[in-house]
């Protein structure tokens, strides 16, 4: 395992233990830990030193965060750019009503700060990207991957590639989860597992499908499991086996991958939303949240267009007609070429692909909502 250059420092003095020696309130609170002989108070000190990166404090992160903090890890990164939405509720369970609309890592950090005031956390709101991963990553000991998109989880995975950090993976679909740990003495890495990413729109998030909300449960303790092994050195950590839960059938299964060395040989960060096609492309121009309310307010002539499936409008709209993306092709027809056509779904994502399509028919004024109503 690779330790933080602060950690190495101490770890090299003849009284390290000295520096992470427990308190007696630690010995008080971590009792049950230390009667396990594969951890007792060695163990313990190692959990106090070390310091884990959470990556997402949504589904997956809200659990794995609870059981990092109740275990004793010394210090805890909290990386989010995101706000606390109603509709997380359902299965963020870190978060009270009274919450909704907060920084997520901020109302995490509190929480997590009142479960355990003997650790410490460091909440960060920033967006993940090429430019600030080595800087933010290169500080802590452990990364834990709680994201929802493939562009982050590649660019979470190069990054931990080039600086030598073990990283804890999972994710979760509708009703199945995976759990891994990547790059761990020389393992396979995500890029073993998922050489390429998915195409745009073969593989929607939670916001589009849905999830069972006690399943980022389920697999964000997992992962916690698996960071807390990672960081003892107990037990045999999930490196090239890829954990498989299937809720619905209550059902485990293995995956065995090998590791591809050149996987391990990556020299700088790329564009990831590029990798993975989710950069706008020139061809479709898009607008603003704060433009299309000034044009909706003017009461300028438009036809909105809502590419989202009937559940998804449901819960949330902003008026206009709902087509769904699969059937948009045959609807093409009832549009007025001569209106601005302003399409939105949940993300960006869907909207770009059907103003492409609506482009390609010949459609000339068209635009996608910018980050969907993530942003509206």
């Amino acid at each position: 395992m690779t330790f933080s250059s602060n950690y190495q420092k101490k770890q090299t003095l003849p009284l390290r233990t000295y520096y992470f020696m427990l308190t007696p309130a630690e010995t008080r609170r971590y009792d049950r830990h230390l009667r396990l002989p594969e951890i007792g108070s060695e163990g313990q000190e190692k959990l106090k030193a070390a310091r884990v990166l959470v990556v997402g404090c949504g589904g997956l992160g809200c659990p794995v965060l609870q059981y990092l903090a109740a275990a004793g890890v010394g210090t805890l990164g909290l990386l989010d750019h995101d706000t606390v939405d109603e509709t997380n509720l359902q299965r963020q369970v870190l978060y009270a009503t009274t919450d909704v609309g907060r920084p997520k890592a901020e109302a995490a950090a509190e929480k997590l700060r009142a479960q355990n005031p003997l650790i410490v956390v460091q909440p960060l709101r920033v967006r993940l990207s090429a430019a600030n991963a080595l800087k933010i990553m290169a500080d802590y000991d452990v990364v834990v991957d709680c994201t929802d998109n493939f562009a982050t989880r590649y660019l979470v995975n190069d990054a931990c590639v080039l600086l030598g950090k073990p990283l804890v993976f999972g994710a979760i679909f509708k009703f199945e989860g995976q759990v891994s740990v990547f790059n761990y003495k020389g393992g396979p890495t995500y890029r073993c597992l998922f050489a390429q990413p998915p195409a745009p729109g073969e593989a929607p998030s939670c916001n589009e499908i849905g999830v069972l909300g006690v399943l980022p449960g389920i697999i964000g303790t997992l992962q916690a499991s698996e960071a807390l092994k990672v960081i003892l050195g107990v037990g045999e950590v999930l490196s090239g086996r890829l954990l498989v839960f299937d809720a619905l059938y209550m059902q485990f299964r293995t995956l065995r991958f090998q590791a591809v060395p050149g996987n391990q040989q990556l020299t700088a960060l790329v564009d990831y939303d590029q990798f993975c096609g989710d950069a706008p492309t020139d061809a479709v121009p898009e607008i603003s949240a704060d433009e299309l309310r000034r044009k909706l307010q003017a009461q300028e002539p438009l036809q909105l267009l809502d590419v989202r499936e009937p559940h998804e409008h449901a819960a949330r709209h902003i008026g206009g007609r709902l087509i769904p993306l699969g059937q948009l092709a045959a609807a093409l027809p009832s549009f007025s070429p001569e209106v601005p056509i302003v399409v939105h779904c949940a993300s960006g994502k869907r909207s770009r692909q059907a103003a492409e399509l609506l482009l390609a028919y010949g459609f000339q004024k068209v635009a996608s909502l910018r980050n969907g109503l993530n942003d509206w």
